[in-house]
């Protein structure tokens, strides 16, 4: 086993007082590290998935992505700093996730469905992704607002497009997207993470009627 050298521990302590959230990431300076630092994001997205965040440990994370300890903190200076490097990478690769998948919709309305399906799909491949969100809103909360506030204004954005365009009817685009996020995050949490499974599209579609029609008589 690779111990952490005694330059690596200085380099950690030195750290230790300042939150995870406000430190400058450890950038790997070649392909090779980056690699290895990608390793050490999957290890550890699998570990607080399953585990949480107190039972998770550096030494369970390395051995997962099979590399030293010592090799651990030339990428990260300590737990916390992956947890939350962990958190704000959920959030751009979802929200990239999305995007790319409406990108050819032909109306905001069908970019709805593509962009659920798309998160769907996203929160099943990687099942620990509620669940680690979640628990960050107690590790460090500004982590936990920036996901769901970078979330909520890029989709506030697009909904905000579409009405100038006709093709929702106007309203608090603010509003309604962060409601549309909490619908998305629920039945995510019910199917993804509960049963592991996508939801049957008849529920999706009951969710997207929801979203176009209301549940006030007709």
């Amino acid at each position: 086993m690779i111990l952490e050298s005694p330059l690596s521990q200085h380099h950690h302590h030195q750290h230790e007082h300042i939150p995870a959230s406000q430190l400058e990431p450890l950038v790997p300076a070649t392909a090779r590290g980056e690699a290895t630092r990608r390793k050490l994001l999957t290890a550890a997205e699998e570990e607080f998935g399953s585990k949480g965040f107190h039972a998770a440990s550096v030494s369970s994370i390395t051995t997962r992505a099979s590399v030293g300890q010592g090799t651990f903190y030339l990428y990260f200076r300590s737990k916390d700093e992956v947890f939350v490097t962990l958190v704000r990478e959920i959030g751009r690769n979802l929200r990239r996730a999305i995007r790319e998948a409406a990108a050819n919709a032909p109306n905001r309305m069908a970019a709805e469905r593509m962009g659920i399906d798309a998160f769907f799909e996203f929160s099943c491949t990687h099942r620990g992704l509620l669940r680690i969100v979640q628990e960050s809103q107690f590790i460090d909360e500004s982590v936990f607002r920036d996901y769901y506030e970078r979330l909520a204004k890029s989709y506030a954005d697009d909904l905000e497009l579409a009405a100038r365009k006709g093709e929702l009817v106007s309203g608090n685009a603010e509003i309604r997207a962060w409601a549309l996020i909490g619908a998305g995050h629920f039945i995510g949490m019910r199917w993804c993470l509960w049963t592991g499974k996508v939801p049957p599209p008849a529920e999706v579609d009951a969710m997207m009627d929801m979203v176009a029609r209301g549940i006030a008589p007709r």
